[in-house]
Order: structure tokens, then C-alpha cells, then sequence
């Protein structure tokens, strides 16, 4: 647009536009848009939306999100209601996670944060941000430089922390978990951990098994090096303190230093929200960023965001504030029967096995390789089958670990309270999608990426020379192979086969792949 276009634009168009009729026009478009998507409310899909069947919490989220839309979370000495629903958000959060201090613990000086120190944190914008940002306390509460450190954590733990380990320039120590139970050793831990080591990184429970680590254990090796160690909590933070008897695993073990809990899963918040907590102020005060050498507004920010909104705050505030234990106490044991009568329907199903013993309302299903062959279900496979009865699950690609023992692949349930709603029809496509794939091979990796495997395999090609290519390069590639991210949506995305891939090539190489896949799905 030129000088003059838009010189003779100026002050004409909101005069001669119609912009109710725009917008309405626009929000036509993005229903028309999200009928695409898959569905976020009745319990159909299985991981990723964590729906609690009631409506009026959406509304309430919804209203609460209108109030505070043109806030700005950056500084709550101007928007002081930020202030007051992050101080309520974070109070809850302490109490159900057993962090609540008496009256002395807020005025002490201790800074040990091994036992001692009150409880505080602040809310971000979702687990990886807080997963981030403990790692950042603890590696500057050490007092360590960019590029020294490492960070200690089960191959379990969340992709998070390898994204912390990356950013913050902190060397990623990887402990094998029992392929049996999905738990880590404790002992195992002991031996990973190192001088420079900044962190210990436990779950309750881990995403890809729902396996409860053992964190009384760990902590005992972590306060035996006085080592920080953190608790994911991220996806059973709002589940396991009304799951039942269980053993200590927040704020009640000692060495237990910092814990991350998301409100935009059980919380069944707005995304994103997360609180993370922190054993001590002076633990807690490692995880801001301040500024003052600088010709502009002093710059102090808890988290990775300056300027943010505070809708999902609100959001999560409110439903908190309605729901309080009690209500989220219920919402549990809902989606705890559902949790028990699939698990249930799953072990009754020929060729199929949950993965160890889950804790949590979610759980991971893998072969039975104990029946034969014709009687065995894969998995991935056992996903589409059960997508084309209407429900999307989540499947999860084998895995090796530094010991060189495998985790098996598998498939990924998350049950939140409205799935006990939908009960019988998604048995009956669990049962129903097991026969349909029963003894079938597991999916091939698409024709050019097994061609490609076949070539890695053969050392005709090395991941440097993937890596190597530019960005047009690896997207012909992915065409060649089916996976066209502008394809025809009457072409849906075979998962199995991508799976098959990501387990066949060097995972260097479909790190890169991926990138390119989802990059080029969003590029204009």
C-alpha cells in the first residue's frame, strides 16, 4: 500500500464499514473452522482437553475471562486483581499439596529448602513453563553459570525438562525406569546424580505410564547431596490428593523443594495455567527475572512472559473458588470409577495389557506378548481402529533407553469426570477396535521413510546428513513419503505409520522431520 493509499484510508474506515456485520461474518467463519477440530466436551478424545461434564464451569471460565480480557498481567501494582487471584490461586494449591506452613514459617529466616521455609510460588502459563522455571531457581539458587550444570530425571519425566536442559545449557543425565513398572530406582537415581548436578526431577505420576515414583525414596538421596528436587505434578497434581491411599509424594516428604501442578487439566481451567511451588523464599526468588539497568520501566518478571493475559488465571481463580477440595474431590471419584471400569474392560481384552501399576486417572495399554501372535493386539493400530468408532487416543512410539532396555510402544488414555458419562459406547470400541486388528503385524513407516531406514541401516546415510539439508529439501522428502502438511483433509494423518517411523530412523532424524511437518502446517 502506498504513502497515498493510505493517507486517503485514514479516519474512512471504521466510518464506512459495517463492523458488526465483519465481525460477525469472522466468528461464522471460525465456527465453520473449529468444525474441523476434534470434539473438546463429551469425553471423545482421550488426551490433550480435560473436560469435567459441567457446563456452568465453562461459563464461569468464560465469564471471568470477559472480565479481565484487556488486563495486563505484566504489573499488578497497576492491575492489583491479578495480584489477589494469584495469591488465592497459589494459597489453594499450597494447602491441597500439603505446603501450608504454621504462622512462624512465614516470618523465619530460614533458607533451608530442604525442610524448613514456607511454601510460595506464582502461577505461569502452562507445565512447561513451570518446568522451565524450576529448573532455572534451582540451577541459579546453586549459584552455577549458563552452560554448567546437569539435570537428573527419570527417561519418563516430561519432555519439558529436556526442553529446560536445552535452554538453560544444563547437561541432561537420562535414568532407565523398570520397562516392567515405569518406576525409576531410587538407587539408580543415586548413582546418576554428580557434583555439578542442579536437580532431581521426579512424577506424580509420569504422562507416558502413570507410574508414581517412588519421591520419599529419591528425596532421601537428594537431601543426602542436598540436591533441590522437584515433583512434576503437572498432570496429577489436581487428581491424586482425593485418589486414596497413597504413599507421600508432595509437600509432606522432606527434601521435596519445589512441585509443579497444572490448573488447566484437573483443574479444568482455560489453558494454560500452572502453579509452581517453591520450598523456601529464597528458592523462590531464583526463579525471577529482574531489570533495572535499562532506560525504560524497571523489568521484574516472575515468569518467562512479561506482557500476558490473565484470562486463564481467572478462569482457574473461579472454578477454584466455586469448587473448592470438596468439589474437586467429587470431580475425582467420577473420573476414578471411569479410570477403574476401563482398566478393567482392558485387561479383559485378549492380546492387550495395562503397563504397570497406574496411578492417576489415566493409564498406558502395550501388547500382551504373552498370548501368541494371532491373538496379539498392537497397539497403534488398536488406536485408529478405535478412532474410526469415534474416540481418539494417543499413541506412544517404543523407546530406548541409555541401559539399552526398550519401553514398549503403547497407547496413551487420559479419563477425566465426563468420561464415566460416555462409558458404555467407549467399551464397546475399545472391545469392538481389538477385534477389528487382532493379529495384524504392527503399521510400516510410509514407503520413502522405510526406504530411508533401510538406507541408515545399510550406512548409506547418516543423521548428519539429514540434519544437514535444507528446509525444502526434508519437506519434498515428507511429501514423497504421504505426510504433506497442506494435504487434503480427506487424507486424514496415519499415526500408526508416523509412529512406525519415528521408531525406525535415528531420533535425531524425525526430531527434524516433525519440525519441518508442523512448521510447514502452519506457514502462510
Amino acid at each position: 500500500m502506498s504513502s497515498t493509499q493510505a493517507e486517503e484510508l485514514k479516519g474512512k474506515f471504521v466510518e464506512s464499514t459495517n463492523l458488526e456485520k465483519r465481525a460477525a461474518d469472522i466468528l461464522t467463519r471460525l465456527r465453520s473452522l473449529r468444525e474441523q477440530d476434534a470434539p473438546t466436551h463429551g469425553g471423545r478424545v482421550l488426551s490433550y482437553v480435560y473436560d469435567s461434564g459441567l457446563a456452568a464451569l465453562d461459563e464461569l471460565a468464560a465469564d471471568a475471562a470477559r472480565l479481565v480480557q484487556p488486563v495486563n498481567g505484566l504489573d499488578p501494582t497497576v492491575f492489583p486483581s491479578t495480584a489477589v487471584m494469584e495469591r488465592e490461586l497459589v494459597a489453594f494449591a499450597r494447602e491441597f499439596l500439603h505446603g501450608a506452613s504454621d504462622p512462624a514459617a512465614d516470618t523465619d529466616t530460614d533458607t533451608d529448602t530442604d525442610t524448613g521455609g514456607v511454601v510460595v510460588g506464582n502461577v505461569t502459563s502452562g507445565g512447561t513453563e513451570s518446568c522451565v522455571l524450576a529448573v532455572k531457581a534451582a540451577r541459579d539458587f546453586r549459584g552455577l553459570p549458563p552452560g554448567e550444570g546437569s539435570l537428573v530425571l527419570p527417561t519418563t519425566a516430561h519432555a519439558a525438562f529436556h526442553k529446560a536442559a536445552h535452554l538453560l545449557g544444563l547437561e541432561l543425565i537420562l535414568v532407565p525406569v523398570d520397562p516392567t513398572s515405569g518406576r525409576v530406582g531410587a538407587q539408580d537415581i543415586a548413582t546418576a546424580v554428580r557434583k555439578d548436578t542442579v536437580l532431581i526431577v521426579v512424577s506424580a505420576p509420569n504422562y507416558p505410564f502413570a507410574a508414581l515414583d517412588p519421591i520419599a525414596d529419591v528425596a532421601e538421596v537428594a537431601r543426602a547431596h542436598s540436591i533441590p528436587l522437584h515433583v512434576d505434578a503437572c498432570i496429577g497434581g489436581l487428581a491424586l490428593p482425593w485418589w486414596g491411599d497413597l504413599p507421600p509424594w508432595d509437600f509432606q516428604v522432606p527434601g521435596v523443594t519445589s512441585m509443579s501442578v497444572d490448573f488447566h487439566k484437573y483443574g479444568y481451567s482455560p489453558k494454560g495455567v500452572s502453579v509452581l511451588l517453591h520450598r523456601g523464599r529464597d528458592l523462590h526468588r531464583k526463579q525471577y527475572f529482574g531489570l533495572t539497568d535499562w532506560p525504560g520501566y524497571p523489568v521484574v518478571n516472575p515468569t518467562l512472559l512479561g506482557s500476558k493475559s490473565v484470562a486463564a488465571l481467572a478462569g482457574a481463580w473461579a472454578i477454584s473458588q466455586v469448587l473448592g477440595q470438596s468439589g474437586y474431590a467429587e470431580l475425582v471419584s467420577r473420573a476414578q470409577r471411569a479410570t477403574r471400569a476401563l482398566i478393567e474392560t482392558v485387561q479383559s481384552i485378549d492380546g492387550l495389557r495395562v503397563v504397570g501399576s497406574p496411578v492417576g486417572p489415566l493409564f498406558a495399554v502395550a501388547t500382551d506378548g504373552s498370548v501368541p501372535l494371532e491373538r496379539r493386539v498392537d497397539p497403534h493400530r488398536w488406536v485408529s481402529a478405535v478412532g474410526a468408532r469415534g474416540f481418539v487416543l494417543q499413541g506412544q512410539p517404543a523407546s530406548t533407553q541409555p541401559d539399552g532396555t526398550v519401553l514398549p510402544r503403547t497407547t496413551h488414555l487420559t479419563v477425566t469426570p465426563v468420561t464415566e458419562s460416555v462409558l458404555g459406547e467407549l467399551t464397546n470400541a475399545l472391545v469392538l477396535g481389538a477385534d477389528d486388528v487382532r493379529g495384524l503385524a504392527a503399521a510400516e513407516a510410509p514407503p520413502a521413510l522405510a526406504e530411508l531406514a533401510g538406507a541408515f541401516e545399510r550406512g548409506d546415510v547418516t543423521a548428519a546428513d539429514v540434519l544437514a539439508l535444507p528446509s525444502d529439501a526434508v519437506a519434498a522428502a515428507l511429501r514423497s513419503a504421504g505426510l504433506d502438511p497442506r494435504g487434503s483433509a480427506d487424507s486424514p494423518l496415519d499415526m500408526a505409520a508416523v509412529l512406525a517411523a519415528v521408531e525406525s530412523l535415528p531420533r535425531e532424524v524425525t526430531k527434524r522431520l516433525l519440525v519441518e511437518f508442523l512448521a510447514g502446517l502452519v506457514e502462510p
